[in-house]
């Protein structure tokens, strides 16, 4: 028997918005993102019975522009999909299926279409010189989408030292994000304006809102070294507005910890 999204009601009802009303909603945020969509009544019906425990990617993006919320907030079924660490270094899709309508599977679905919007990205390392420390990096990151690939780029103020750029180089298949990243650090820094690069490869989710994975670069004594890296989608829309708005320091960051994902190039 399918279980009501009572979440989904109470969110519609705290818009003020009929069923009706919703549904004309779904359909105009659809044409806004250049995705149209059948959205009715009847689906809207069917989402709030439990009838669709979660719907189709199509509708998942104008969902969230309707409600200003994520699909993982709404009390659907997408949930049950996500990258997670597995335990042994890397990172695995939680399941290869998921509830579509009461009594039926579909198989895993590929991200959203369009990835271009403002990301936070965040990735770990080790720092050899420094007691083996481990440190985090963040930016705020412009993605653009041409077809397949993926290009970013750091926005100017937004990393916790200055003039450091973070550049990313990336293509799409299917669930699957790879390419690789280049970064000048900061001439004032602990690493004196050297250049790191190295490849990427990471999962995304079925929403198309978080990305996570692992880098790949080179240490000082020809070694190979790894880490964890995330990118967590904060506006999927590029305005002048939107830039400003995130051309900043990332929260939750120290200065200490804004270094490139590799060991440093020399002792010290």
């Amino acid at each position: 028997m399918a279980t009501p999204n009572g979440t989904l009601q109470a969110v519609r009802k705290g818009l003020l918005m009929s069923q009706d009303e919703f549904a004309r909603a779904v359909r105009d945020a659809g044409q806004q993102l250049g995705q149209p969509n059948e959205a009715s009544k009847r689906l809207v019906q069917r989402w709030e019975s439990g009838d669709t425990a979660a719907p189709r990617q199509l509708y998942a993006r104008a969902l969230e522009r309707v409600t200003g919320m994520p699909i993982e907030a709404l009390g659907f079924g997408v949930p049950s999909v996500a990258v997670t660490e597995d335990g042994r270094g890397g990172h695995d899709l939680d399941d290869a299926t998921f509830s579509v309508s009461a009594g039926q599977t579909a198989p895993l679905a590929a991200p959203r279409g369009n990835f271009t919007g403002v990301w936070l990205s965040t990735y770990e390392y080790v720092s050899s010189g420094r007691d083996d420390a481990v440190f985090t990096g963040k930016h705020h990151v412009v993605l653009l989408q041409h077809g397949n690939r993926l290009t970013g780029r750091s926005l100017p103020n937004a990393s916790l030292n200055p003039d450091s750029p973070l550049t990313l180089d990336l293509q799409i298949d299917g669930a699957t994000v790879t390419g690789t990243w280049t970064e000048q650090t900061a001439s004032d820094g602990y690493y004196r304006g050297a250049r790191y690069f190295g490849a990427l490869q990471m999962l995304a989710e079925p929403t198309g809102r978080r990305m996570a994975g692992k880098w790949v670069g080179f240490g000082k004594e020809f070694d190979v070294n790894t880490g964890p890296w995330e990118l967590r989608l904060m506006d999927s829309a590029t305005s002048k507005a939107v830039l400003a708005q995130y051309d900043r320091v990332p929260e939750h960051g120290r200065r200490a910890e804004r270094l490139p994902p590799a060991s440093e190039p020399d002792a010290g």
